[in-house]
């Protein structure tokens, strides 16, 4: 009979081949997310929170705030200080966003993954948002604005960058 382990190393082997895909740390990253959530369910339920009824509007600043701030904390030159020890910079990938490579091996590598995939980031952030909307819903709310007005004012920025090529472009 085989042990857990050495059919979970078969299980990586059979999976990634030759690659070396730390697949016990994805799954530690799993089961951290899966006890941050009881963590937050318990201290909710122990303090009486409920969460409150979600309007459009919620959803529309938890939209905004979760790209915004998963973008930064993903792809910011100013919080690559917070991505350093998981990754390697690769160059820069758009205004104010680096592209970093995840290095190590094990938990640094798959942290490297993680903080360097604003996707993966993202259901963090947003996880926190509903959190927040449970403990502090009017600063939750507050940030959420804020963050949302700055990912509009981004787009907003991008836009006027690209007006500005084309018409630096046309003939005239």
């Amino acid at each position: 009979m085989k042990s857990v382990v050495s059919a979970g190393r078969e299980q990586r082997r059979e999976y990634a081949g030759d690659d070396d895909r730390p697949l016990g740390s994805y799954l530690g990253t799993l089961g951290l997310y899966g006890l941050t959530l009881g963590v937050i369910g318990a201290a909710a339920r122990l303090t009486g929170r409920r969460p409150p009824s979600v309007s459009v509007w919620d959803v529309v600043l938890m939209t905004g705030a979760t790209h915004r701030l998963s973008r930064l904390l993903s792809k910011g030159v100013v919080t690559s200080p917070l991505r350093a020890p998981f990754t390697r910079f690769e160059g820069p990938s758009g205004p104010a966003e680096l592209t970093e490579k995840a290095r190590g091996s094990g938990v640094r590598h798959a942290v490297g993954e993680l903080i360097t995939c604003p996707f993966c980031v993202a259901q963090w952030v947003g996880t926190a948002y509903a959190a927040g909307l449970v403990f502090a819903p009017d600063a939750t709310r507050l940030a959420g604005a804020t963050m949302t007005a700055v990912a509009g004012s981004d787009w907003l920025q991008l836009g006027y960058a690209r007006l500005q090529r084309s018409a630096a472009q046309s003939p005239g």
